[in-house]
């Protein structure tokens, strides 16, 4: 594997880096590590359905993201950039007789002075969730604005029940609101905390709506592309980066439901347990078990161990060959090509105090299927991923290190953070579609400026093989180096 030429700066940053994000806090609003938001304002409970709408409150939020993408070679992609410029507007009214109404309205804008051509669209990478590539496609037009949140929720003791389009964070599934927009689902939900120590979760969704997509597509299913257009419309169905491209329409039709229920419990002292299942009818099951356990060492330090197990059952009996996330032509190297059954193990240690943190991290995904996970819930999270990676391909390994320090938690530098990893990836050499082993460099770094605004870098540089032999396919797989850049603001009033 070529080694990482590290520039001092980039070294630095590692030997300073933080695992822990300051949050970003006001009156209104708390903006935690993962970009999900807690609403600080207590929501009223009126008598009249008057004051339930006038008593509601408004949180408004602007945001800028801007990414640019280099890759190391020219035969590995073009290289593109992308800029988002919007925010969102949520309402939430007040409950009455314990019933709400929550809106959310969102917009990404993308000024031609930094975005790609039109029939680019198709070579823009971590940017692309600031548009619509269908929508750009179909119409020239950049730029999209939707209706992201949308539900009426009403709350019973500690029971809250949602139904319409909602954000729903589990294991599986994410928000993941990092890039203007987030990743929404339409359907009905529970969480449940009358249970002393204990969170239960139910979902049932109809369907999904991506960062980048004006309007809801399958949960799983893959749009059939017939080219006889130049529309992509695979671009218009579940095109998330780690759907399988061979569940098409066509094998598992385009009215597919998403299942999930999840149990937290924290009863044993200083452990937090989580047993979660996701369910695709006839297609899939996930299951995961996962814990972590927080081990006192003496004033601040703490050293907590954590594990993922999670175990992939196929219910689909399909003689099509499905067991590739790169669609059903691309299995050589496995062995049971028809079979979605697969597993994965995660570990970490994690070693922290007030301010700092060092974490070591190992995933082995089990020499079967590729892990289905099209939900932005990713199965290595926490554990090995690095920003853009996907490494839950079958026969993958990761070892991860993360360190850094948060200089606002050490009274140092106010608002002020910044952290890094190093992975390596181990993927299979034997499966010609899975792309060539690499290492990455991923770094952060954020300053909260005030109570209202917060300023972001994020770096990753990536560094794979230019030398594995195709098995099968022959010549050798693709030098998918590449450098990374990010910079993002969040301001809200």
């Amino acid at each position: 594997m070529k080694m990482y030429k590290i520039s001092s700066l980039a070294m630095g940053m590692l030997v300073l880096s933080s695992t822990a994000y300051a949050d970003l806090k006001n009156d209104k609003i708390t903006l935690k590590p993962n970009m999900t938001i807690q609403y600080n304002t207590k929501q009223k409970s009126v008598d009249s359905l008057n004051q339930m709408f006038s008593e509601g409150e408004f949180y408004a939020r602007l945001r800028m993201n801007t990414f640019k993408w280099d890759w190391s070679q020219d035969t590995a992609g073009t290289n593109n950039k992308a800029l988002g410029l919007g925010g969102s507007f949520i309402y939430k009214s007040a409950k009455l007789s314990g019933l709400s109404t929550t809106f959310g309205l969102y917009t990404s804008q993308n000024p031609s002075f930094l975005r790609m051509q039109e029939d680019e669209v198709g070579s823009v990478k971590a940017g692309k969730d600031t548009f619509s590539r269908y929508d750009t496609g179909a119409t020239g037009e950049f730029g999209m604005s939707v209706l992201g949140q949308a539900y009426l929720q009403y709350d019973i003791s500690k029971t809250s029940i949602k139904i319409g389009r909602q954000l729903f964070e589990s294991v599986f599934t994410k928000s993941n609101d990092t890039k203007m927009i987030p990743n929404t689902f339409d359907g009905v939900s529970a969480t449940i905390k009358d249970i002393p120590d204990s969170i239960i979760q139910l979902g049932y969704f109809t369907d999904q709506k991506l960062r980048d997509h004006t309007s809801s597509h399958d949960v799983l299913a893959v749009s059939v592309d017939d080219n006889t257009t130049s529309i992509r419309e695979d671009w218009n169905g579940n095109d998330d980066s780690g759907v399988n491209k061979s569940l098409t329409t066509d094998l598992i039709g385009n009215d597919n439901k998403l299942i999930i229920a999840t149990l937290t419990n924290k009863s044993i002292k200083n452990l937090k347990a989580n047993v979660s299942v996701a369910i695709i009818p006839d297609v899939l099951t996930n299951a995961t078990l996962e814990a972590h356990y927080r081990i006192n060492v003496g004033g601040d330090l703490v050293v907590a161990p954590g594990f993922r197990y999670m175990q992939q059952i196929d219910n689909l009996d399909s003689a099509t060959n499905v067991a590739s996330l790169k669609g059903s032509s691309s299995v050589d190297g496995y062995d049971d090509p028809t079979s979605l059954d697969s597993s994965l193990i995660a570990i970490r240690l994690d070693i922290k105090d007030k301010a700092f943190l060092f974490r070591l991290g190992y995933s082995a995904i089990e020499d079967a299927a590729d892990i289905i996970a099209p939900w932005r819930g990713f199965p290595t999270a926490g554990f090995t991923r690095a920003m853009a990676q996907y490494n839950w391909y079958a026969n993958t390994k990761t070892y991860m290190a993360r360190v850094g320090y948060n200089f606002d938690k050490a009274g140092i530098i106010k608002g002020f953070n910044i952290f890094a990893r190093y992975a390596i990836q181990d993927f299979d050499d034997s499966k010609d579609a899975v792309q060539a082993d690499s290492s990455i460099l991923h770094l952060d770094a954020m300053q909260n400026i005030g109570k209202n605004l917060q300023a972001k870098v994020r770096i990753g540089l990536v560094s794979a093989d230019d030398d594995i032999v195709k098995e099968n396919l022959g010549g050798t797989k693709t030098d998918v180096s590449y450098n990374e850049y990010r910079f993002e603001l969040n301001y809200f009033f």
